[in-house]
């Protein structure tokens, strides 16, 4: 699959860099940051951000509309931006694409491509709701970073990984990353029911 990554400036910039993660050497990933989404990376984790950019098949800066994701005629499967800024999320909603990150989501509504939110904020005020509906009543799956905690999570990252198992899985990415209800232990590896797999 061909998959863009958008990372806005949002806390909780572990989700967009665990599914990163997930995704790399199985999937073609095209990775955008905005400056803010940057600033993070390195506030809240340990991560050089020019070496995570690395980690994508294909990164690009978040004004640069020359890249071929800002054009329709470049094909790509999804795209998911994590963490999604309420501002991003407006723009988006009222086809307001100043950004890459913004071209590449307008752009995969109008060619009805698989397109994920996921949106870190509480509480939600009107605008954000209505925003929300008009972006699902557009296509858009909305996903509010809330992880479970059925599966008795011991770490911050058992809490990451169930929000980008659920991610991947509206992907359609057969996975194993966090343990799903009715499950007593997660598993480890991959179920080879389909071609897309990660580690």
């Amino acid at each position: 699959m061909r998959i863009i990554i958008g990372m806005t400036g949002a806390s909780g910039v572990q989700y967009g860099i665990r599914l990163l993660e997930a995704l790399e050497g199985n999937e073609e990933t095209h990775l955008v940051l905005s400056q803010e989404a940057r600033e993070l990376v390195e506030l809240e984790t340990d991560l050089n951000v020019n070496a995570f950019l690395e980690k994508a098949t294909f990164h690009y800066e978040d004004d640069d509309f020359l890249a071929p994701i800002a054009s329709g005629s470049y094909r790509w499967d999804a795209m998911v931006i994590v963490p999604c800024t309420m501002k991003t999320l407006a723009g988006i909603a009222n086809g307001y694409a100043d950004t890459l990150i913004g071209r590449a989501a307008d752009v995969t509504l109008k060619e009805s491509r698989r397109l994920i939110l996921v949106p870190r904020e509480m509480p939600l005020n009107l605008i954000h709701l209505e925003n929300m509906v008009k972006l699902k009543q557009a296509g858009a799956v909305i996903m509010p970073a809330c992880p479970g905690f059925y599966n008795n999570p011991k770490t911050i990252d058992d809490l990451v990984d169930n929000v980008v198992g659920r991610i991947l899985d509206q992907l359609g990415i057969d996975n194993e990353v966090y343990r799903r209800w009715g499950e007593k232990e997660k598993k480890q590896g991959v179920l080879p029911s389909t071609s897309h797999k990660i580690r």
